[in-house]
């Protein structure tokens, strides 16, 4: 098969991105040809891109774009052009230029949407009054004229049923999956290297937040939770490792408040080996989001052997839950505070949680066995 996979494929993007790449350096193996078209502005870090695949990249158009996301004209063309050579066209995400387009040009290409967890009801109500519109013009229409809607959890099947009014006849559960032998403990660098960089102790507790610094990402809990965990444990230091995503200031503010500037770093978005570094030496990686489409930094966690504290919200709660594979936490600061304070101060507990989510992620989440359902659905729709 031919695939075209239509993503901002850059590191600012962050979990879309990482699926994209491991999925398709399996599928490439396999023998499949896949491209990546990618909306982008000038000057974004684009992801890496799989052997044997091709990035091609179309510059999005401003102003325009800054109102409709990814809106690009190169991309147009591109498809104009191109559309009618692929078996599949995987879209990811919705709300955005990037999953209209192939609609509007003639071809035969498998059509496929991945939701991302662009339905739940914390992300429909952000910036509602510009998703109201997109609705009423076409989004509703399209996910019901889509060959294939993919899916990762129950969680997600019921907010595409909330929003449609029906289940669709064209929406299926594949979880997203990692290659998991690039974040296993062995492989990662050696511990301490992270910590030499940015002036962290051996004695210090370090505990990891991975991701754009967003208010849906609960950074408006998990500030003032560690405000009362620094009281009980002074030692332990909060690692905010993202790009900025509209949420920067009030962090920096509510760091000034509260004197906190030897506790909090905020140190960018980290990528590649050092993103790594940091992961070894994490001693408790944290996401208390409100919401998620399947978080790849929460399973980047797990593969690497660090406890983790999230919500249910993650992509996968059911399956952390199933598994007791992570510190669930409820969605307020003393609830959050209370899972920091438990895991760091539990080491037994601490061990139990990243063997347990070890295993889950082995049985569930490979790459190699979740891409493989993909392309059966993706076969199954053709033979239709």
């Amino acid at each position: 098969m031919r695939i075209l996979n239509i993503c901002a494929y850059t590191w600012a993007i962050g979990g879309p991105a990482r699926i994209i790449y491991d999925h398709t350096t399996e599928v490439v193996r396999q023998g499949h040809e896949v491209d990546i078209l990618s909306p982008m502005t000038p000057g974004e870090k684009m992801y890496p891109v799989p052997e044997g695949a091709r990035l091609i990249e179309c510059v999005r158009t401003t102003p325009f774009s800054n109102v409709y996301r990814e809106f690009s004209v190169e991309m147009y063309q591109y498809l104009k052009k191109h559309a009618p050579e692929y078996d599949v066209i995987h879209m990811h995400g919705i709300w955005h230029f990037g999953s209209l387009a192939p609609f509007l040009i003639p071809n035969k290409a498998i059509k496929v949407i991945t939701i991302h967890g662009l339905l739940d009801k914390w992300a429909v109500a952000h910036s509602k009054w510009k998703k109201d519109i997109v609705t009423f013009l076409y989004q509703k229409r399209l996910l019901g004229k889509a060959d294939l809607i993919q899916i990762n959890n129950t969680d997600e099947e019921q907010d595409v049923i909330r929003y449609l009014g029906y289940r669709p006849k064209n929406m299926v559960i594949v979880p997203n999956g990692m290659k998991l032998d690039e974040y296993s403990r062995s492989s990662l660098p050696e511990k301490g290297i992270f910590r030499l960089k940015n002036g962290i102790r051996p004695d210090q507790q370090l505990v990891l937040f991975m991701g754009r610094l967003n208010v849906k990402k609960g950074l408006d809990l998990l500030l003032p939770a560690f405000q009362k965990v620094h009281q009980q444990l002074p030692n332990a230091i909060l690692i905010l490792a993202g790009p900025d995503d509209g949420y920067q200031a009030e962090t920096e503010d509510f760091i000034r408040k509260h004197q906190l500037g030897e506790r909090i770093k905020l140190v960018g978005m980290l990528t590649d080996t050092i993103k790594k570094e940091a992961l070894s030496d994490a001693d408790l990686f944290v996401l208390p989001s409100y919401s998620e489409g399947f978080s790849i930094a929460v399973l980047e966690a797990m593969t690497s052997g660090v406890p983790a504290l999230v919500s249910d919200r993650v992509g996968f709660g059911d399956y952390i839950a199933r598994h007791q594979a992570a510190y669930l936490t409820p969605l307020t600061s003393d609830g959050v505070a209370d899972g920091l304070l438990k895991i760091l101060q539990d080491n037994a507990y601490a061990d139990d949680l990243a063997k347990r989510a070890l295993r889950m992620v082995t049985e569930n989440f490979d790459i190699r066995v979740v891409a493989n359902q993909l392309l059966e659905e993706y076969k199954k729709v053709q033979k239709k």
